[in-house]
């Protein structure tokens, strides 16, 4: 018997995932839990496993298209059900005779199609990435043609609107204006071709010989969506400190191979950063608050987001309860959590729930930047790089370590005053480390 494969729930609030890669092909044997192909979803890369052994008799959906949670992806014949296959494909002819009433090439999006016209009763219901893309590019849903299940307006609904020029892509009324623009954009194109570009990218820049086009990936995409609803939204103000962290360096050389062969990972400044912020956040709990529209709300938890670079994306993982942690027990989660991002393993559970958010630029040699605040978060501190540097101490001159915290604030949340004490306190724990201090 062929059974349905559909989209599962990736996790929290994810309504839909984008197939990414199909790992299998029709008239493959798999096994339970191995993995059928890869899903991106706007919060993690994950892999959807088959949960019963057999044999894939049909793939119904494409790379690079969006599916909504519980919509066919696919077919598997399981095993032992060979005999009743001829039984049940006399069982499905109904089902069979509706897709050869349309194309065969591509049935997801016939089914897609079909669905939308049929059924209408979920096109009200909005996800949030439906949701925040329309807010962002001023799109009305209700002039959306929906063609996911029950008529559902689809993040890739709303992409396909914003290709367009922002026009909803039915639109009795709104037409004339999409006639209009698609004139105005043709008669500009003279003007843009008697450049000597070769070609005009989608978004309207000019493309030389030699350009090369990269297609964003759903991480990409949900970075930049992020980034600019941050930076649009929320009120940026920035300071700076300069902290002494000289025994700190001392001690960290003192004891770090004792470490790397005590625990088996090696000892960074990260969990000594995250201890110091952490404590300086129970004395100044407005830089554990998040922003709610008409009210701040104050987070009872600390959880830590730090962010986590890979080739091509930012991830920033969570660090939960991490003012209950030790320094070892947050070399360790920060350990765990940078093989996880690096290996494509973060589960749903350790990206959500950050309330702060902790940047280490100084491993990549940055001695001063102005980090984006991770949204709804009212404040993100960037570590910078440790370098020696000549300072007057005792009225002589002394060689010491020195290392710049970079503090982004919401201004809604925080005020200059408020910030400026917190990162006081850091510096102060931070500058208290000595080559003998106990961990």
């Amino acid at each position: 018997m062929a059974t349905n494969v559909t989209m599962p729930q990736l996790g929290e609030s994810v309504t839909e995932g984008t197939i990414s890669k199909w790992l299998v092909s029709p008239g493959d044997e798999v096994s339970k839990y191995q993995p059928l192909c890869e899903v991106e979803t706007d919060k993690v890369n994950a892999e959807v496993p088959a949960t019963f052994a057999g044999k894939v008799t049909e793939l119904l959906a494409e790379e690079g298209q969006t599916m909504a949670v519980g919509e066919l992806i696919c077919r598997i014949q399981q095993e032992g059900d060979t005999a009743t296959a001829a039984a049940d494909d006399a069982a499905s002819a109904p089902k069979q005779t509706e897709a050869e009433s349309a194309p065969t090439s591509t049935p997801a999006k016939e089914k897609a199609t079909s669905a939308s016209t049929e059924d209408r009763s979920l096109k009200a219901r909005y996800s949030p990435a439906v949701m925040r893309l329309a807010q962002e590019h001023d799109i009305e849903l209700t002039q959306v043609a929906g063609t996911g299940k029950g008529g559902r307006i689809t993040r890739k609904d709303i992409l396909q609107v914003i290709e367009q020029g922002g026009t909803p892509a039915t639109s009795s009324p709104s037409a004339p204006a999409a006639e209009s623009q698609a004139s105005t954009a043709s008669a500009s194109v003279p003007a843009a071709s008697s450049t000597p570009s070769v070609s005009t990218a989608s978004s309207g820049i000019s493309l030389e010989e030699g350009d090369r086009e990269i297609p964003l990936t759903t991480v990409r995409k949900t970075i930049a969506q992020r980034m600019t609803q941050s930076k649009h939204e929320a009120p940026h103000a920035w300071t700076m400190v300069e902290a002494d962290v000289t025994g700190l360096v001392q001690l960290r050389k003192k004891i770090k191979d004792d470490f790397k062969q005590r625990e088996g990972i090696s000892l960074t400044y990260m969990p000594f950063f995250i201890k110091a912020v952490v404590d300086s956040m129970k004395e100044f709990p407005h830089l554990n608050s998040v922003w709610g529209g008409d009210k701040i709300i104050l987070k009872k938890r600390i959880n830590i987001s730090i962010a986590v670079a890979t080739d091509d994306a930012l991830y920033v993982p969570v660090i939960h309860d991490a003012d209950e942690k030790s320094v070892l027990g947050l070399a360790k989660a920060v350990h765990r959590l940078a093989e996880k991002t690096r290996e494509g393993k973060l589960s749903m559970q350790d990206l959500q729930g950050g309330t702060f958010t902790v940047n280490n630029t100084g491993s990549f040699g940055s001695i001063a930047s102005q980090p984006i605040i991770n949204y709804p978060q009212a404040a993100i501190i960037s570590m910078e790089s440790i370098v020696k540097k000549p300072v007057i101490k005792d009225d002589m001159i002394a060689v010491r370590d020195l290392v710049n915290l970079c503090l982004s604030l919401d201004h809604r949340i925080l005020d200059g005053l408020m910030a400026g004490r917190f990162l006081q306190r850091v510096k102060e724990r931070l500058e208290a480390y000595g080559p003998d201090t106990q961990l």
